[in-house]
């Protein structure tokens, strides 16, 4: 796949934030919501769904294998789902855009159908190596043939009947975890997934909503995720909660940015995924909830986030699966705390859509911000709420979360920061900058 021209963009100094905004849906939900919905018999029906580029991806390949998938005017996408066992053989390759996610998940749902699917990328995501799914989804009797590396493009020739495993993760990865629990769903017997350290539970809570026999158990060896294969999955009505990693960046622009007061509607606050909050109230960040309550089984919020002065502080590392995809803007956040922010536990991010830790790294050096990379994070001296220098040119690396986190650094700085490509972000979140600007005046 070619990419397509550069978008740059010029971000400008804030004088605060202040609204009420609401944010894409949840994208990990969205992803999972079409995937069941397409597996389940009958018609399931998801409202609030995510319409970047990496759910429509999905959305296009689970059409590509048999589900009838259709959004309605009224903003509702309505699927009539095939049956776990109906998926049928696409007629030509699975174009996964940049989506890492729709990858490894839908390599699971192949790895147990009789049928054989080719996966191909853009070049960010035909640099990510898929060796962490393919290994365990082989073991189950898939055949998968990938380029060097273990890298797109590549092809599954799923077994039927699959194998039932016993899986230990070696690192702690929700989208494998994903991977062999939707591949256990045409598979005959029981399938467990042992993860020695909890990783976002989207999977888990969605695949029991819509019927499959899943436990879940804490044992001394971590959480053992049984699931019974051959499933027969009911159709569900489904609405997406507010994506709390895109929250993330609103949390941290108005923290940093003096100020600010805004309120971030409809945020998920699943405790798998809210290591963000967790940690930026820990730095001293005023973040309220308001009117929490439970939507299709998820902890969601409206959040009140002011302007507060932050302080340096060494992440706990257990935290980390909670909000691996919040890294970027966490290294933001500590660029205008008071004193050293210790960033680490993070080896994950080498592999997502860019080098994150080293992107981040040339990013915020290059715009004034002192800084000491890790194998597994960075280390970073604050500003003490000061306006960092600036002026530097991003190199977001086809990275949506390199370029939206290093526009909210534009935001508090004392020369307007330039993003070589904002494209990716519509990936993730398309309305990004359009929101940008409804908080404040500061994008070019």
């Amino acid at each position: 796949m070619t990419h397509p021209p550069a978008r740059p963009v010029t971000i400008e100094p804030s004088t605060g934030l202040h609204g009420r905004i609401r944010v894409p849906g949840d994208k990990s939900i969205s992803h999972r919501s079409l995937m069941l919905s397409a597996l389940a018999v009958g018609e399931s029906r998801v409202e609030g769904l995510l319409e970047g580029e990496d759910v429509l991806a999905t959305a296009a390949a689970m059409r590509a294998m048999g589900a009838q998938i259709e959004r309605g005017e009224d903003g509702v996408w309505r699927i009539h789902g095939v049956g776990v066992g109906g998926l049928l053989q696409p007629a030509q390759a699975l174009d996964m855009g940049n989506s890492g996610t729709s990858t490894r998940l839908l390599m699971g749902l192949v790895a147990s159908h009789p049928i054989t699917a080719t996966f191909a990328g853009d070049a960010s995501l035909s640099g990510r190596p898929m060796a962490r799914v393919i290994d365990p989804l082989s073991t189950m009797g898939a055949d998968i043939t990938a380029s060097p590396g273990g890298k797109l493009p590549l092809m599954v020739r799923g077994m039927c009947p699959a194998i039932p495993i016993e899986y230990t993760l070696p690192v702690a990865s929700a989208q494998v975890k994903s991977a062999i629990l939707l591949a256990a769903l045409n598979t005959p017997g029981i399938t467990r997934v042992i993860e020695p350290v909890p990783t976002r539970d989207h999977s888990e809570r969605m695949l029991a909503g819509f019927g499959a026999n899943l436990t879940v158990e804490a044992t001394t060896r971590g959480r053992v995720i049984s699931l019974h294969g051959e499933a027969g999955l009911k159709p569900q009505s489904i609405v997406v909660p507010g994506d709390p990693s895109s929250a993330a960046f609103w949390l941290v622009a108005a923290s940093i940015v003096p100020g600010s007061d805004i309120v971030v509607e409809n945020v998920g606050l699943n405790p798998t995924r809210a290591g963000l909050i967790a940690v930026s109230r820990l730095m001293g960040a005023d973040i309220t909830e308001l009117n929490p309550r439970d939507v299709g089984g998820e902890p969601v919020a409206d959040l009140r986030v002011r302007h507060a002065a932050l302080t340096g502080i060494e992440v706990p590392h257990d935290i980390a699966p909670s909000m691996i995809d919040e890294y970027p803007v966490l290294f933001v956040a500590a660029a205008f705390a008071q004193g050293r922010t210790i960033a680490r536990g993070a080896h994950e991010l080498r592999v997502k859509e860019s080098d994150r830790i080293a992107a981040m790294r040339d990013a915020l050096e290059a715009n004034g911000v002192a800084c000491e990379e890790h194998d597994d994070g960075l280390t970073i001296d604050g500003s003490g709420g000061e306006a960092i220098p600036g002026g530097g040119r991003v190199a977001s690396k086809l990275d949506h979360r390199i370029a939206m986190s290093m526009a909210v650094a534009g935001l508090h700085a004392a020369k307007p920061v330039s993003i070589d490509d904002a494209g990716p972000v519509a990936t993730s979140y398309p309305a990004f900058f359009d929101q940008l600007a409804q908080l404040c005046r500061g994008v070019r």
